[in-house]
């Protein structure tokens, strides 16, 4: 291997870093990353970095990821990320927010029940511990965007030649939640990467 940065180990071991360090501001963070990369390569210019024993000798050294991260928080005064929650917990979440687009079917009342899916799917991400502010903002504004991007659709086929027909608020209404299918994606991305970060701690 021609970089010992670019060994396996060493990249997962970052890149949890990277993901515990997550609220740190920007700056602080890439510098911590550097720096780590400085030490790790300096550690292993003498030995051999294809030596997968070796690697993990020098990273368990440095500690683990975890720890590592609580004490650049605690320096900034920055609260560490918490530990994910359980799979069903975050399952059950990511099913309201998926069944707002197949419940548009249901007859008469299908975008009121998409509507309070994705509602109840917004509530379980706002009351979790698992996510950041920042992507608990932005999972809010995806789940309740078809409020929103729905009648603005809606607005834009009714303007066409043929009107506002059934099939055009059928169509304006999945336009309005593709953004919750978009959220279901990044929520369930986030969790996965914190699970798996702490499973490498």
């Amino acid at each position: 291997m021609n970089e010992p940065i670019d060994h396996p180990l060493v990249r997962a071991h970052l890149d949890a870093v990277a993901r515990y360090t997550a609220p740190l501001p920007e700056e602080r963070r890439r510098e911590l990353l550097a720096d780590l990369r400085e030490h790790i390569e300096v550690s292993l210019a003498s030995r051999d970095p294809a030596d997968e024993a070796t690697v993990r000798q020098v990273l368990e050294q440095l500690g683990s990821p975890r720890r590592i991260a609580d004490a650049a928080l605690d320096e900034e005064g920055v609260q560490a990320r918490p530990e994910p929650e359980s799979g069903g917990r975050t399952t059950l979440t990511l099913v309201f927010a998926v069944l707002a687009m197949p419940l548009l079917l249901a007859p008469a009342v299908g975008p009121a029940l998409a509507l309070a899916a994705a509602a109840v799917a917004a509530t379980r991400v706002a009351r979790s511990a698992q996510w950041t502010r920042r992507e608990k903002k932005r999972a809010t504004l995806l789940l309740l965007s078809p409020v929103l991007v729905t009648p603005l659709a809606c607005l834009v086929l009714a303007m066409s030649p043929t009107g506002l027909t059934s099939l055009a608020i059928l169509v304006a209404c999945a336009v309005g939640f593709c953004p919750t299918l978009l959220a279901a994606f990044l929520l369930a991305r986030s969790a996965a990467r914190l699970r798996s970060a702490a499973l490498t701690a």
